[in-house]
């Protein structure tokens, strides 16, 4: 998750701030149970990448940024908002490997990308993250980071001098490479994890009591589409059919049209969405053939 400063100002003026910022993220563990597995902070937003066993990231997030704004306010003798409206967040799928290890790597290797560091200086040297902490023994570390996860999806089951030092040399590893699509994915996104993640979450939500369908317009339609494909890659296994089939067959082949019927019938997605995955032309074309089947 991120959170940046009203009109992208500072909220981070000093290492004072820096630390007090820490301080509160520490009681806010205290409170909540949260588990951080990464951090960073910049001048102007930080990142967190954490676990909520409790379910309770809204009410933990309101206490942290409204006790840090209170004290970031007077002590400035500032007054009104210091974050820009409510923070962004973003799912990680967990139960699937890499997931998290490449969300904590787009965290740790912010000051890169942000240009404060260069692809050849130590990373440690940027001392407002988590990952300097990575490399110390767990007595030198903030008591509320977990390094056990990430540690483990890089292949390190103990922590000990070793481990670290090889851990170390992985991430700078990373750190030479190019910025790959995954960097747009986590930036862009509200979900991260494989193709089958939002089905996994969308079936484990139950809608909320007084909440209409809009406020997750944006999820359903997701899982709908992933819901949509798995009815697709059905059909085609039945058919004895690849995906370079469906190019090579006419427009308005039957078993196509009757692909798109119970797409149509089972799914919420679009018919421009079918047209374009059956390689059956424009919308209207699959409307045409649509209406004209159900009159046979």
């Amino acid at each position: 998750m991120m959170s940046r400063g009203d009109r992208r100002e500072e909220i981070f003026r000093d290492n004072a701030d820096r630390n007090r910022f820490l301080e509160t993220l520490g009681r806010a563990c205290g409170k909540t149970g949260w588990q951080v597995h990464a951090y960073c902070l910049m001048s102007n937003h930080f990142h967190l990448v954490m676990e909520t066993p409790r379910a309770n990231l809204v009410e933990g997030m309101k206490w942290l940024l409204g006790t840090y704004t209170m004290w970031f306010n007077r002590r400035h003798k500032l007054t009104g908002h210091l974050f820009a409206g409510r923070y962004k967040s973003l799912l990680i799928d967990e139960s699937s490997r890499g997931y998290l290890r490449a969300v904590c790597d787009y965290v740790h290797l912010n000051p890169v990308r942000a240009g404060l560091l260069t692809r050849r200086q130590a990373l440690e040297k940027y001392k407002w993250s988590s990952y300097p902490g990575y490399l110390r023994s767990a007595r030198q570390r903030e008591k509320w980071l977990c390094c056990d996860r990430l540690m483990g999806e890089y292949g390190f089951q103990r922590d000990d001098h070793r481990s670290r030092l090889e851990f170390g040399r992985c991430v700078r590893d990373r750190q030479m490479q190019a910025i790959d699509a995954e960097v747009e994915l986590i930036r862009r996104g509200w979900w991260f994890g494989a193709e089958d993640f939002v089905a996994r979450l969308m079936d484990r939500i139950s809608s909320p009591i007084g909440v209409s369908d809009h406020h997750y317009s944006k999820e359903r339609s997701a899982s709908d589409q992933h819901r949509a494909e798995r009815i697709v890659q059905a059909q085609l296994a039945k058919l004895g059919w690849r995906n370079k089939d469906l190019l090579a067959r006419r427009k308005s082949d039957p078993q196509k049209v009757k692909l798109a019927k119970q797409l149509r019938s089972q799914t919420t997605v679009s018919l421009k969405w079918i047209a374009h995955r059956l390689e059956m032309g424009t919308w209207a074309h699959v409307s045409n053939l649509l209406r004209a089947s159900s009159k046979r």
